[in-house]
């Protein structure tokens, strides 16, 4: 084993595991902090646009000279692509319909904050903006995050226990309790998704579209 070529990966899973590690901890220490309809403000998409590009600094920092970790590439086959996305966008909306019949104490949607309880006209500036937060920049960063550098890091563990690492901090990140019960199996199966296509790219668009449907669901039916 090449011991030279295998210990700037250990140095890159370190820097990671310590990004979304502090993550986590800030994430749950606001636990409890967090407001109602956040998506008719124009300062939540400010925030989060911010937010999102600090991020992306640091996710580029720790794959530079070697971009190939984030996985932001074609996938092996579009048709394959298409057909395993579409298995995995069922399981995902069918565990979300699972936990919503739950007798949660809230649900993990209105736990987070980011899902509208009514429609408000007034605010639909706000809520177009903090769409395309939620439903394009948010996955973008995320899936590069997540499913891109750091699963290809845990990738030196074996593909399964990359896919469970990965799901169970993409849904501690949140520092949400409830929402976990959604969040981890949409990460393992998000990281699964990868996996299988050898792309960022499919899990993108999954999760752009359930975030982007959460929200078109929410004001619809409220």
């Amino acid at each position: 084993m090449n011991v030279s070529a295998i210990r700037p990966t250990y140095t890159r899973l370190i820097l990671w595991s310590l990004f979304i590690g502090t993550f986590i901890v800030i994430a749950y220490a606001q636990r409890g902090t967090q407001h109602d309809n956040l998506v008719y403000k124009y300062s939540t998409f400010e925030n989060g646009v911010v937010g999102y590009a600090l991020w992306l600094g640091i996710v580029l920092a720790i794959a530079w000279g070697k971009f190939d970790l984030l996985a932001l590439r074609a996938p092996r086959s579009w048709s394959q692509a298409l057909r395993l996305a579409t298995i995995v966008a069922a399981i995902i909306v069918a565990v979300d319909g699972l936990v919503s019949l739950l007798p949660l104490p809230q649900s993990p949607g209105k736990e987070q904050g980011a899902v509208p309880t009514h429609w408000e006209p007034a605010h639909a500036g706000a809520f177009a903006a903090n769409f395309i937060l939620l439903a394009v920049i948010a996955p973008f960063v995320e899936e590069l995050t997540f499913r891109g550098e750091g699963q290809s890091l845990l990738s030196v563990f074996g593909r399964w226990t990359s896919i469970v690492v990965v799901g169970v901090s993409f849904g501690l990140v949140h520092g949400l309790i409830e929402g976990l019960l959604v969040l981890i199996p949409f990460g393992m199966a998000l990281a699964w998704l990868r996996d299988r296509t050898d792309s960022v790219v499919p899990g993108m668009f999954v999760h752009g579209l359930f975030n982007g449907g959460t929200l078109v669901l929410a004001v619809l039916l409220s």
